[in-house]
């Protein structure tokens, strides 16, 4: 059985060595543009910061690893440019040789990933214009920033809000700007103060409500003007999402959705025989909306490549969805959701109300006790959790993963209200934080 995988990051190594786990002397061949595997794609904003001293920290697998110790013909630079369904052929051109390939397989796994989205703006290409998604990226970045005192983000979501965090720790000056009314859109409007006074607090200049149309400059970038201000700048990075990387299969047949991320099946099988996707090249079942989205995290992708390598092994498994949980630090703060949001339930139609409540983290007569602002999105018609947000300084992560769990079981007001946690007055108030967000509700 020949394997073959595009793609050498978390999706398609999680599958490469569950192949190797669960068949005898498989002929596993990974095919990555790149010269780095297996590396976390998350710790990158923290290089700039200086909480990770190192790239080499974020690689968890070397290339010889795979190589050496698991018989991974582990290729780096073979950039895949067509894959042939018929005669089941991957083919593309070595990076550093220049010279094409031509791989048979009789299973191939796509985990291509995604690329960062950078708009058409005049100037986009001058020096000084970074986006972050690799490691030769944040490096890149790292290197230019010597000498810089100024710059400018833009895009309010998790990759803009947390490189604003680390590079403004370095003591330079940092806006952020964004075409929405606030920051951090994810999280309901009468969440986003929270964020915007945090942002404030710690002189991160916001610039809502401004779309860029160009990027100025001559060799390097100068300024960045939006539809009603010009910013002089010296560094800009683009934080404006993600793109799956799946032109390459356009001629295939296999279904994609129109932002291109492929189709599966709960064992990550596409419409095509022998044919698996996983991780932010695909998409991913939500469960609260019962249908396909896409959400590309690391978490995904680690568990769809898991998922889909046991499948191509022969040992049946299904990926059982997600329900939206995402969190990140934003300065002091832990800005943290699960589920739907307003404008989610509103899409989907749901019949839906909100209960918000302002608790602290530990026992309220500790001195020491931060203040958790926490809201929870519930259906009127059947009571069920739909989605939560937490934001405070210390307390969110937990209470979150909590939530996360009820929605994946699809829990009730009455049966959240009863679920048996934890406490201790260090950790917790006798009644959850949450919980008497819950109760408030009914």
């Amino acid at each position: 059985m020949k394997y073959v995988i595009i793609g050498g990051d978390a999706a398609g190594m999680s599958a490469a060595m569950q192949i190797v786990r669960n068949t005898e002397k498989a002929d596993i061949t990974t095919l990555e543009s790149g010269n780095i595997y297996s590396y976390a794609q998350c710790g990158l904003p923290y290089i700039i910061g200086g909480e990770v001293e190192s790239t080499d920290k974020l690689i968890a697998r070397e290339v010889s690893t795979f190589r050496e110790k698991y018989g991974i013909d582990a290729r780096v630079f073979h950039h895949v440019e067509a894959v042939d369904i018929e005669k089941k052929l991957v083919t593309g051109r070595n990076l550093e040789s220049g010279q094409s390939f031509e791989i048979p397989y009789d299973k191939l796994l796509v985990a291509t990933g995604g690329s960062p989205v950078i708009p058409a703006w005049p100037g986009r290409e001058l020096k000084g214009v970074h986006a972050l998604k690799t490691i030769p990226d944040i490096e890149g970045i790292v290197d230019d920033l010597a000498g810089v005192r100024d710059v400018t983000i833009i895009g309010g979501g998790y990759i803009g809000l947390e490189v604003a965090e680390n590079i403004k720790e370095t003591g330079r000056k940092v806006r952020l700007i964004e075409r929405n009314d606030r920051a951090a859109k994810m999280f309901d409007e009468d969440m986003s103060p929270l964020v915007h006074e945090e942002a404030e607090e710690h002189g991160v200049e916001l610039c809502l409500e401004e779309s860029v149309t160009v990027i100025e400059g001559e060799d390097r970038v100068e300024a960045v003007q939006t539809e009603t201000n010009r910013y002089r700048t010296e560094l800009v990075i683009v934080a404006t999402g993600i793109r799956p990387n799946t032109g390459f299969l356009q001629h295939t047949g296999i279904n994609r959705l129109n932002n291109g991320a492929i189709k599966v099946n709960a064992y990550m099988e596409t419409n095509i025989e022998h044919v698996y996707a996983a991780g932010d090249c695909a998409v991913q079942y939500h469960r609260m909306k019962e249908k396909d989205d896409y959400v590309p995290l690391g978490t995904h992708a680690n568990k769809q490549g898991r998922v889909a390598g046991q499948n191509m092994a022969g040992r049946p498994k299904t990926f059982q969805g997600i329900v939206g949980t995402s969190i990140l630090r934003f300065f002091r703060l832990t800005l943290a959701k699960t589920g739907l949001n307003e404008a989610e339930a509103e899409a989907m139609k749901f019949p839906y109300d909100t209960v918000v409540h302002k608790g602290t983290d530990i026992a309220g007569y500790f001195e020491s006790k931060k203040p958790l602002h926490m809201k929870i999105l519930y259906r009127t018609d059947t009571d069920e959790v739909i989605g939560g947000q937490v934001i405070g300084e210390s307390g969110a992560a937990k209470r979150i993963d909590v939530l996360a769990t009820a929605l994946f079981h699809r829990m009730t007001l009455n049966e959240f209200e009863d679920l048996d946690l934890s406490y201790a007055p260090p950790y917790n108030g006798v009644w959850d934080p949450l919980q008497q967000t819950v109760r408030r509700a009914k």
